[in-house]
Protein backbone atom coordinates (compact mmCIF):
# COMPACT_ATOMS: atom_id res chain seq x y z
CA UNK A 1 0.00 0.00 0.00
CA UNK A 2 2.81 2.60 0.79
CA UNK A 3 4.33 1.81 -2.49
CA UNK A 4 1.07 2.67 -3.99
CA UNK A 5 0.75 5.92 -2.35
CA UNK A 6 4.38 6.67 -2.96
CA UNK A 7 3.68 6.28 -7.00
CA UNK A 8 0.91 8.54 -6.55
CA UNK A 9 2.65 11.36 -4.59
CA UNK A 10 5.55 11.25 -7.29
CA UNK A 11 3.25 11.00 -10.26
CA UNK A 12 1.53 14.47 -8.43
CA UNK A 13 4.45 16.53 -8.53
CA UNK A 14 6.05 15.13 -11.39
CA UNK A 15 2.74 15.74 -13.33
CA UNK A 16 1.86 18.60 -11.26
CA UNK A 17 5.34 20.19 -12.19
CA UNK A 18 5.01 19.55 -15.62
CA UNK A 19 1.84 20.75 -16.23
CA UNK A 20 2.37 24.31 -14.21
CA UNK A 21 5.68 24.46 -16.55
CA UNK A 22 3.65 24.14 -19.92
CA UNK A 23 1.20 26.38 -18.83
CA UNK A 24 3.40 29.13 -17.36
CA UNK A 25 5.32 28.64 -21.14
CA UNK A 26 2.25 28.99 -23.02
CA UNK A 27 0.72 31.93 -20.69
CA UNK A 28 3.22 34.10 -19.55
CA UNK A 29 5.78 36.29 -21.05
CA UNK A 30 9.75 35.21 -20.49
CA UNK A 31 10.81 37.25 -17.78
CA UNK A 32 8.87 40.41 -18.24
CA UNK A 33 5.28 39.67 -17.43
CA UNK A 34 4.73 38.86 -13.39
CA UNK A 35 0.88 37.72 -12.65
CA UNK A 36 0.30 38.55 -8.54
CA UNK A 37 -1.59 34.86 -7.44
CA UNK A 38 -1.68 35.98 -4.00
CA UNK A 39 -0.98 39.79 -3.76
CA UNK A 40 1.94 40.40 -1.55
CA UNK A 41 3.00 37.00 -1.21
CA UNK A 42 3.46 34.91 -4.34
CA UNK A 43 3.85 35.99 -7.84
CA UNK A 44 4.34 34.27 -11.11
CA UNK A 45 7.04 35.33 -13.63
CA UNK A 46 8.50 32.67 -16.14
CA UNK A 47 12.42 32.73 -15.66
CA UNK A 48 14.43 29.78 -17.96
CA UNK A 49 16.97 28.76 -15.44
CA UNK A 50 20.37 26.92 -17.48
CA UNK A 51 21.78 26.41 -13.82
CA UNK A 52 21.16 24.51 -10.70
CA UNK A 53 19.38 26.19 -7.35
CA UNK A 54 20.80 29.67 -7.19
CA UNK A 55 21.87 29.82 -10.91
CA UNK A 56 24.86 27.53 -9.60
CA UNK A 57 27.08 25.87 -12.37
CA UNK A 58 24.48 28.13 -15.02
CA UNK A 59 25.31 26.91 -18.81
CA UNK A 60 26.87 23.40 -17.63
CA UNK A 61 23.55 21.47 -18.38
CA UNK A 62 25.03 18.60 -19.13
CA UNK A 63 26.92 18.48 -15.93
CA UNK A 64 23.99 18.94 -14.21
CA UNK A 65 22.37 16.18 -15.86
CA UNK A 66 25.59 14.26 -14.71
CA UNK A 67 24.89 15.60 -11.43
CA UNK A 68 21.16 14.65 -11.28
CA UNK A 69 21.30 11.49 -12.51
CA UNK A 70 24.24 10.59 -9.57
CA UNK A 71 22.19 12.21 -6.70
CA UNK A 72 19.51 10.11 -8.03
CA UNK A 73 21.01 6.86 -8.11
CA UNK A 74 22.57 7.71 -4.55
CA UNK A 75 18.80 7.86 -3.61
CA UNK A 76 17.65 5.14 -5.17
CA UNK A 77 20.44 2.69 -3.71
CA UNK A 78 18.98 4.31 -0.14
CA UNK A 79 15.81 3.65 -1.54
CA UNK A 80 16.41 0.19 -1.93
CA UNK A 81 19.13 -0.41 1.20
CA UNK A 82 16.62 1.25 3.46
CA UNK A 83 13.57 0.32 2.29
CA UNK A 84 9.88 1.46 3.93
CA UNK A 85 10.90 0.62 7.30
CA UNK A 86 10.97 4.34 8.05
CA UNK A 87 8.28 6.62 6.45
CA UNK A 88 10.00 9.75 7.00
CA UNK A 89 13.05 8.50 5.16
CA UNK A 90 10.68 6.49 2.67
CA UNK A 91 8.49 9.83 1.50
CA UNK A 92 12.08 12.06 1.82
CA UNK A 93 13.72 10.31 -0.83
CA UNK A 94 10.57 10.13 -3.12
CA UNK A 95 9.93 13.85 -2.80
CA UNK A 96 13.45 14.15 -3.85
CA UNK A 97 13.57 11.57 -6.54
CA UNK A 98 10.30 13.20 -8.02
CA UNK A 99 11.14 16.47 -8.26
CA UNK A 100 14.69 15.60 -9.48
CA UNK A 101 12.93 13.47 -12.01
CA UNK A 102 10.66 16.82 -12.92
CA UNK A 103 14.03 19.40 -13.49
CA UNK A 104 15.48 16.61 -15.52
CA UNK A 105 13.13 16.69 -17.66
CA UNK A 106 13.50 20.08 -18.54
CA UNK A 107 17.30 19.88 -18.94
CA UNK A 108 17.06 17.15 -21.33
CA UNK A 109 14.19 18.24 -23.19
CA UNK A 110 14.67 22.08 -22.71
CA UNK A 111 18.21 22.58 -22.04
CA UNK A 112 16.98 24.82 -19.04
CA UNK A 113 14.35 24.46 -15.94
CA UNK A 114 11.29 26.80 -16.41
CA UNK A 115 10.82 28.84 -12.78
CA UNK A 116 8.06 30.54 -12.21
CA UNK A 117 7.14 30.94 -8.61
CA UNK A 118 8.58 34.26 -6.48
CA UNK A 119 8.08 35.83 -3.50
CA UNK A 120 6.10 38.91 -4.13
CA UNK A 121 7.39 40.51 -0.27
CA UNK A 122 11.20 38.20 -1.44
CA UNK A 123 12.21 39.20 -4.77
CA UNK A 124 16.00 38.77 -5.00
CA UNK A 125 15.24 35.13 -3.48
CA UNK A 126 15.19 33.06 -6.40
CA UNK A 127 12.56 32.17 -8.57
CA UNK A 128 11.30 28.63 -8.17
CA UNK A 129 8.69 25.68 -8.88
CA UNK A 130 7.05 22.62 -8.36
CA UNK A 131 10.12 20.20 -8.59
CA UNK A 132 12.00 22.48 -6.50
CA UNK A 133 9.29 22.32 -3.71
CA UNK A 134 9.27 18.95 -3.42
CA UNK A 135 13.25 18.18 -3.38
CA UNK A 136 13.13 20.61 -0.55
CA UNK A 137 10.14 19.19 1.60
CA UNK A 138 12.26 16.21 0.83
CA UNK A 139 15.19 17.26 1.88
CA UNK A 140 13.86 18.53 4.95
CA UNK A 141 12.38 14.90 5.83
CA UNK A 142 15.53 13.77 5.35
CA UNK A 143 16.91 16.57 7.67
CA UNK A 144 14.18 15.32 10.25
CA UNK A 145 14.98 11.66 10.00
CA UNK A 146 18.19 11.89 10.62
CA UNK A 147 17.88 14.02 13.28
CA UNK A 148 15.48 11.84 14.81
CA UNK A 149 17.83 9.11 14.27
CA UNK A 150 20.50 10.98 15.97
CA UNK A 151 18.19 11.37 19.22
CA UNK A 152 17.04 7.96 19.07
CA UNK A 153 20.62 6.45 18.93
CA UNK A 154 21.99 8.74 21.66
CA UNK A 155 18.78 7.78 24.10
CA UNK A 156 19.71 4.01 23.21
CA UNK A 157 23.61 4.57 23.96
CA UNK A 158 22.49 6.31 27.58
CA UNK A 159 20.11 3.68 28.36
CA UNK A 160 23.03 0.81 27.29
CA UNK A 161 25.46 2.54 29.52
CA UNK A 162 22.74 2.62 32.31
CA UNK A 163 22.29 -0.62 32.36
CA UNK A 164 26.27 -1.66 32.01
CA UNK A 165 26.67 0.62 35.75
CA UNK A 166 23.69 -1.21 37.44
CA UNK A 167 25.77 -4.29 37.96
CA UNK A 168 28.55 -2.35 39.22
CA UNK A 169 26.05 -0.48 41.79
CA UNK A 170 25.04 -3.76 43.17
CA UNK A 171 28.32 -5.09 43.70
CA UNK A 172 29.17 -1.77 45.53
CA UNK A 173 26.35 -2.04 47.59
CA UNK A 174 26.97 -5.83 48.46
CA UNK A 175 30.29 -4.95 49.36
CA UNK A 176 29.40 -2.13 51.80
CA UNK A 177 26.52 -3.93 53.23
CA UNK A 178 29.32 -6.87 54.29
CA UNK A 179 31.83 -4.70 55.44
Amino acid sequence: MLYIIAALLSALIIGGDQISKMLVVSHLTLGTEVKSVIPGVINFVYVQNEGGAWGFLENNTFLLIGLTVVIMLICMTLLIKKGISDKVFFFGIVCVLSGGIGNLLDRIFRKYVVDFIQFAFFTSFPVFNVADMAICIGAGLLILYFIIDFIKDRKAKREVAQIETLPQESETAKQNEVN
